[in-house]
């Protein structure tokens, strides 16, 4: 088995807060791995950990909001990926607003898609979930600087990998 870290170590990519409701339960957690996938149809894949409760949630959600952060919103970032929901309510300390389908919308994110889910495939402990994008936000001076893979090492995941 060839080992990809070197690879991957290299790189230093957005992250995102993805957020998903399901029958009246929330649930939100920061992801590394996202990104456009078609241009046309428009389509974004975002992969959840198996291991935490968004996961759960978005398997039975319609539609998750996927939301890009400012790198001096270490706060949120910390808030969704150093917290488990099996424990914390984020939503009861950050400030949000039901988007369209009743997703998730959190209101200090600068950027933000509600995505409609399409199809999920397993890629091994993430499956990704293809979303076809419905309703967007984004500032019109897109100059902030967006918080990356290297603004987060400092962050405890709420659940490991390999839980």
């Amino acid at each position: 088995m060839t080992d990809l870290d070197p690879f991957t170590d290299a790189l230093d990519y957005p992250l995102y807060v993805v957020t998903a409701e399901a029958a009246g339960e929330r649930a939100g957690c920061l992801v590394g791995f996202g990104s456009q996938c078609s241009i046309r149809p428009a389509r974004f894949m975002v992969w959840l950990s198996k291991a935490n409760r968004t996961y759960r949630v978005a398997t039975r959600a319609d539609r998750l909001t996927v939301h890009l952060l400012r790198q001096d919103q270490d706060h949120l970032a910390r808030l969704f990926g150093g917290e488990t929901g099996d424990h914390t309510d984020k939503f009861a300390r950050a400030a949000w607003h039901p988007g369209p389908g009743g997703a998730p919308v959190l209101d200090e994110a600068p950027a933000w898609f509600v995505g409609r889910v399409d199809s999920h495939l397993d890629g091994g402990d993430h499956v990704g979930f293809l979303l076809t994008p419905e309703a967007a936000q984004h500032p019109a001076d897109n100059g902030f600087d967006l918080l990356t893979l290297a603004d987060a090492h400092g962050i405890s995941p709420g659940h490991p990998a390999d839980d």
